[in-house]
This record gives C-alpha cells, structure tokens and sequence, in this order.
C-alpha cells in the first residue's frame, strides 16, 4: 500500500510540475527550456510579468508573484526576470512589484524572501498597513548564493558571486566577491586579486564597484 501511494505521489509531482511545454509555463511572459517549478508550488501569479530563463528549477512551495494580488496590471514590462541555471529553494518567496532581476546561476536555499515593495509609515497617525507601500528595484548578481531563510530588502543590490550567509538580511548594495552576513548583513570577507580571501573588520562593507 505505502508502495503505491509513492509511485502515485510521484505520478502527481511529474504531472504537476510546470514546463516551457505546459499551459502553466505557456502563461509566463518567457519560459526557458530545461525549466521547471516543481510540484506543489507555492502561490503563483502574475506570470504575464514573469521571465524564467532556461534550465532553472524552481523547487516545491515556492511562491513567485508579479504584483499584490492576482489580476493586477503591472503596465507593459516585465517586472521579475530569474536568469539560467538558477536554482530556487524550497519555499522561497520571490514577490515582485516594479523590477525584481535575478542574474544567471544564482543558487538558494530554502525559505529565502525577496521582495522589491515595503509598507511607508510617513504618516504617525495612520495604521502602517493602510499606508501606501514603497516600491525600490532589487538585483541580485549572477553566481550569487544566498543561504537558508536569507531576506532581500527593497533596493538591494548584491553584486556578483557573492555568498550571503543563513538567516541575514540585505539592506542597500553588496559589491562583487565577497561574503556578508548578520542584520542587516556585513562583509566578513572579501576577495582581492593577488591576495585572495581575506577576512573584513566587523561591520564592514563592500561597496559596488
């Protein structure tokens, strides 16, 4: 019996998964070859302002969104684009509103959170969540690894084959080769050409070049 309740799950995650060959993967505004979100996602929608490069894979739970709600219209563009070859970790969420750009080959792991859109609290005297939100682009470099539970703030940039540790938040720009980590993360290392890796003072930072 537990013998084919398996192959039937597995039967489930095959047939459920979305491809450049499904309906699903069809909806996005781009879809690579080779690429799939796995079965069962996670909330998924806006796909007409979503481009999924070729070869990525998109594990289960994992939610990736163009706007607040399904139905809104988010003008002409796209407004999230996931390189190749990235890899997406388990029950991630990736919620974009003007300009989230994920470059090519950029690993997860699970449960990591990017978002491009905050709540304002300009106004003292009017409950936070019904203060209009404040949108600031993210882009995310190509080669970059962001570990377990890793939160992306609006605005962030993080620069090219970067590692950004388990649990830390990245808040303004991360420049190229270099490890941060900690609220709001840090460089604890970075990398210089003919001296290789070396570690960074405490709360030190990297800026972009």
């Amino acid at each position: 019996m537990a013998g084919l309740v398996h192959a039937a799950w597995r039967g489930l995650r095959q047939a459920g998964a979305i491809s450049a060959e499904t309906a699903a993967g069809r909806r996005f505004a781009a879809f690579g070859e080779g690429s799939l979100i796995a079965f069962p996602p996670g909330a998924i929608y806006g796909e007409r302002w979503i481009e999924v490069g070729s070869g990525t894979m998109i594990a289960e739970q994992a939610s990736v969104c163009a706007g607040m709600m399904p139905g809104h219209d988010l003008g002409a563009g796209t407004v999230l684009r996931i390189g190749d070859r990235c890899v997406i970790g388990r029950g991630s969420h990736i919620v974009a509103h003007c300009s989230i750009d994920i470059g090519d080959d950029v690993f997860t792991g699970p449960y990591v959170y990017i978002t491009d859109q905050n709540h304002g609290y300009a106004d003292p005297d009017r409950p936070i969540g019904r203060q209009w939100p404040v949108n600031a682009a993210v882009r995310i470099g190509p080669g970059t690894w962001l570990g377990t539970g890793v939160i992306v703030l609006p605005g962030s940039v993080i620069g090219r084959n970067v590692v950004v540790a388990a649990g830390s938040v990245v808040r303004g720009e991360i420049g190229d080769h270099c490890v941060v980590a900690g609220v709001p993360a840090r460089v604890v290392r970075d990398f210089t050409p003919g001296e290789g890796w070396t570690r960074r003072p405490a709360g030190s930072r990297k800026a972009a070049p």
